[in-house]
């Protein structure tokens, strides 16, 4: 499998095609021609009709939020960057499902409570019926809450908190980054936008699966971290004859969260990374990013080791954890890169295949950060580049 990034820009290059291909007065030998033209000259001609029409270049979105007061608010948050384009509103969830076929928006913002129809089931009726990049904007949003982790597992690509009203430059501040992540979001692939039905966990297996680990599987997340791990670790099998060791760049309370949420919808047994553990197969550990999780012993029995990292505002824990899980497990380590900005894990990586195991990469296009992802995919031979969506039957497959 090759790699299959993303040509920077190509979101904007279709829709700049099916603008030209849905002007007034069009026919088919028309469209045709012109799509020939696009595809024999690199879209020059989609370009230059951008270039004429600044408004075709704008993200649409559609605010969905019962309130009249929070959509305007919103709408005059987006109306501060040029990129961005309130194309429609709604004030709950029917609304919303209306009109997106008319809209065609290019993202969708949803608030959780409303009338009619909630959020989270307006969530679910987008991924199945009209899949659409979607960031909740709530209050109940925040980091942490059992909400929050539903709205990711349900197919939405980012949650924000509602801004609050504090100072002007602080408010400035929120502005900003509220427009940085929906023009973030716009540029997930539809394809890997998806509601991934998950069964509660009865584990009637505690602790493990009673095999023996044979094989060790770094995995390393930062931004968007939260959505990957939710469409991967419940879709494997407690029964795999692997350990999972995640590093995830997030506070220590938020990881403990997500810990219980992620436990409660997976196979698998899903732990705190806690120093002098054993690790068995069948079981996920998951540490936060301001630890350095590595692994001592041998491959028959292999025990964590969680230190505090050295140097709190600096990348480098998934590169310890590959590094660590290499020198021991060598030719039966796994090492897996998500979404997130930075390019900590390219020495990981490098170093888990210099000394015989394998590598796979979170698909670009289907990252809400991208950086690591392409870091790796242009620095380190990895010829696997897969959507979050499809990473669990990727792994399950190499371990048959």
């Amino acid at each position: 499998m090759g790699k299959s990034l993303q040509p920077a820009g190509s979101h904007l290059i279709f829709r700049h095609c099916r603008i030209l291909n849905h002007q007034e007065g069009m026919g088919e030998v028309g469209k045709r021609a012109r799509q020939a033209v696009c595809r024999k000259k690199n879209h020059a001609s989609c370009w230059r009709l951008a270039e004429k029409s600044p408004m075709a270049n704008r993200i649409k979105i559609l605010v969905v939020d019962d309130s009249k007061l929070i959509r305007q608010a919103v709408r005059r948050i987006f109306e501060t960057d040029g990129q961005l384009q309130v194309a429609a509103e709604a004030a709950h969830g029917q609304q919303a499902l209306d009109l997106i076929p008319r809209v065609d928006p290019d993202v969708i913002t949803l608030d959780v409570h409303m009338p009619v129809m909630d959020g989270i089931s307006t969530l679910k009726r987008i991924m199945l019926q009209h899949p659409k990049p979607t960031v909740m904007l709530s209050n109940l949003t925040m980091e942490g809450a059992t909400v929050t982790f539903d709205t990711l597992k349900f197919g939405a690509v980012d949650v924000i908190a509602k801004p609050s009203n504090l100072a002007e430059l602080d408010a400035a501040r929120q502005m900003q980054e509220i427009n940085q992540r929906v023009k973030l979001a716009s540029q997930v692939q539809i394809e890997s936008i998806r509601y991934l039905r998950t069964r509660p966990n009865g584990h009637s297996v505690p602790a493990g699966n009673g095999s023996s680990c044979r094989y060790l599987v770094a995995v390393g997340a930062a931004e968007g971290g939260y959505g990957a791990l939710l469409k991967i670790i419940p879709q494997l099998s407690a029964g795999l004859p692997a350990a999972f060791l995640v590093m995830l760049y997030a506070d220590a309370p938020y990881v403990e969260a997500f810990v219980s949420y992620l436990d409660l919808c997976s196979p698998m047994s899903i732990r705190r990374a806690v120093h002098g553990d054993p690790i068995e197969a069948g079981t996920c550990y998951i540490a936060c990013g301001r630890e350095y999780l590595t692994v001592q012993g041998s491959r028959k029995k292999p025990r964590l080791v969680v230190n505090p990292a050295p140097f709190e505002t600096r990348k480098g824990s998934i590169d310890m954890l590959m590094f660590s899980v290499a020198e021991l497990f060598t030719e039966r380590a796994l090492g897996i890169v998500l979404t997130g900005s930075g390019r900590d894990g390219v020495e990981g990586v490098g170093e888990l295949i210099r000394c015989g195991g394998q590598a796979l990469v979170q698909e670009p296009g289907s990252c809400l950060h991208k950086q690591m992802a392409q870091e790796v995919l242009s620095l380190q031979p990895v010829d696997h580049s897969i959507p979050d969506a499809e990473m669990a039957a990727a792994v399950s497959a190499m371990f048959q």
